[in-house]
């Protein structure tokens, strides 16, 4: 009885508030609205990719002219469910990220902004002139799965009623997107550097057959998809235990910033740790860009279960904590 109690007092911060804002609430609609387009595109769009992850040389030639004709049609009818998703679903990424931009401050929109872009753009170009690779899986995946760790991140900070528990965990938020603000900016900017130097010296000395595909790959890789979540998922695992655990004291609230902050690092530099051992390999021709793609996923799932696994974690310690406090008064 007490787990579920525990569950529904978890599931409760994705209820409105009662005292919820006209603002905050039309804020919340708008969010959830664009989420739900970007995992209703996410999924559609990931069926239609699937006949390009088939096709191989090998293949008979009559087998394989009807499967490019497929993935031919398959990639404009997913060129046509990306395109909102970039435009409305992705439109607060582009918004903070010109602000910023005009304001000469970097945020993680900045990043995001350009490793969509990066993405999109070759897919959109591939598939007019129908040759060439395209990531429009990727890009609306990204999308669905920041907006998710965006979303979380809302409904726990809304679920949360104002204390110290509450300030504490927004002034770390505050102090940890700016680290990872500054960590994703120079990442993507390295990495698109690096990606157009390895195309070229494809291109210009190896083979410039290759040198597409190391390119794509590289620029795909450079997309900060983990590093994006990395603060939001903390956040919204620690305002869930706010929630869960009720009003904590200020050694309890101080040890839960510690743990986040501890994640925190975990995910942000362990995303950076990985995407580095995957860089030179994809530079060398190793890593095709479907694998890259997969890496994003991959990655971005381990930074969602790690921070679901500090929720956990609190959550264990609060009923040995409480089943300790009980023998003693026993």
């Amino acid at each position: 009885m007490k787990l579920y109690i525990a569950f529904m007092r978890a599931m409760s911060i994705f209820s409105p508030p009662k005292n919820l804002s006209d603002t905050d609430r039309h804020q919340r609609r708008h969010m959830l609205a664009r989420l739900g387009l970007a995992w209703l595109a996410m999924m559609q769009v990931m069926m239609f990719a699937f006949p390009g992850y088939l096709r191989h040389e090998g293949m008979a030639p009559d087998n394989l002219e009807l499967l490019d004709q497929a993935i031919f049609l398959m990639n404009w009818i997913s060129l046509l469910m990306t395109v909102p998703v970039v435009l409305y679903c992705a439109q607060p990424v582009w918004a903070g990220a010109l602000s910023r931009l005009a304001e000469k401050h970097i945020t993680m929109d900045v990043p995001v902004a350009l490793g969509i872009a990066v993405a999109f753009f070759p897919s959109a170009y591939a598939t007019w002139v129908g040759r060439g690779e395209v990531y429009f899986d990727s890009v609306v995946m990204f999308v669905a799965f920041l907006l998710t760790a965006r979303y979380l991140e809302l409904c726990a900070r809304q679920a949360v009623e104002t204390g110290e528990g509450n300030a504490a965990i927004e002034a770390f938020r505050a102090s940890a997107s700016v680290q990872a603000n500054r960590v994703a900016f120079w990442f993507v900017t390295i990495q698109v550097v690096l990606a157009i130097v390895a195309g070229a010296v494809w291109w210009f000395f190896i083979d410039p057959d290759h040198a597409v595909p190391v390119l794509v790959a590289m620029f795909v890789m450079s997309c900060p998809c983990a590093m994006a979540m990395a603060v939001p998922s903390t956040v919204s695992a620690a305002h869930a235990t706010l929630a869960v655990r009720g009003p904590l004291s200020d050694s309890e609230v101080a040890a839960l910033v510690s743990d986040a902050r501890r994640v925190t690092r975990q995910n942000l530099y362990g995303s950076v740790a990985w995407h580095l051992l995957m860089t030179p390999l994809a530079a060398i021709g190793l890593v095709a860009p479907w694998v890259a793609a997969l890496s994003m996923l991959v990655s971005s799932l381990v930074v969602a279960g790690n921070a679901w696994r500090m929720y956990r974690q609190q959550l264990r310690a609060s009923d040995v904590a409480e089943y300790r406090a009980a023998v003693t008064q026993g």
